[in-house]
C-alpha cells in the first residue's frame, strides 16, 4: 500500500514538473521581461511551494526549461526527417528554432547571467544545434533537394538574421515570409 502510494506521488510529481516546464516556457515566449516564478506557478495551477520544490531557485527553471528547448530541437531534427522529406523537415525545424529564440526572450537577462557564469555552456549548444542541422542537410544533400554548398553555419546565422529582424511572436507572418525565402534559396536547382 505504501509503495502505491509513493508511485502515486512520483506521477503527480512527474506531471507537475512535466506542467511547469510547459507553462514557463510559455510564459516565457510570451513576456516582454522576466515573469515572475509566482506569476510562472499561478498560470501552471500550483502553489508557489511546488514550483520550489521542483525548481528552488530561477537559474534551475530557466536551466531546465532551456535544456529541454535544445533537447527538442536536436531530437527534432531526426524526428522530423523520419516523417517528412529533408526540406520541409528543415523549413518545420526552423519553427522550432524560432520557438526556442522566443522562449529566451522572458528570460534572457538570467540567460546571460548564466552563460557568462559557466553555468549554461553556449559552446555545447551551439555544436548540438549546429549538428541537428547538419543532420538534416546531409539528408537533403544525399537526395540531392538541398544545396550541397550550404553549410550549418550558414543556416544558423540566417535564422538568427531573420528572428532578430522578425521575432516570433508578433513578427509570425514577416519571419515566416523570410523563412520560406531562405528555403527558397536552399533548395538544389533543378
Amino acid at each position: 500500500m505504501v509503495e502505491s502510494g509513493a508511485r502515486g506521488q512520483r506521477a503527480d510529481a512527474t506531471r507537475n514538473r512535466t506542467q511547469l516546464l510547459e507553462v514557463a516556457t510559455r510564459v516565457f515566449a510570451s513576456a516582454d521581461t522576466e515573469p515572475s516564478m509566482r506569476a510562472i506557478a499561478r498560470e501552471a495551477g500550483v502553489g508557489i511551494a511546488t514550483l520550489y520544490r521542483h525548481f528552488p531557485t530561477r537559474e534551475s527553471l530557466v536551466d531546465a526549461v532551456y535544456r529541454d528547448q535544445v533537447a527538442r530541437l536536436t531530437a527534432g531534427a531526426g524526428a522530423l526527417l523520419a516523417q517528412l522529406p529533408a526540406p520541409e523537415a528543415l523549413r518545420r525545424w526552423t519553427d522550432l528554432f524560432g520557438e526556442w529564440i522566443a522562449t529566451k526572450n522572458g528570460m534572457l537577462d538570467t540567460l546571460l547571467a548564466m552563460i557568462e557564469s559557466g553555468e549554461i555552456a553556449h559552446a555545447a549548444t551551439r555544436t548540438e544545434l549546429l549538428a541537428a542541422i547538419d543532420t538534416i542537410l546531409a539528408a537533403g544533400r544525399t537526395t540531392g533537394e538541398l544545396r550541397a554548398d550550404v553549410t550549418a553555419e550558414d543556416i544558423a546565422a540566417a535564422l538568427i538574421g531573420i528572428f532578430t529582424v522578425a521575432p516570433t511572436p508578433e513578427h509570425t507572418a514577416r519571419a515566416n515570409r523570410l523563412l520560406d525565402l531562405l528555403m527558397d534559396g536552399l533548395r538544389a536547382a533543378a
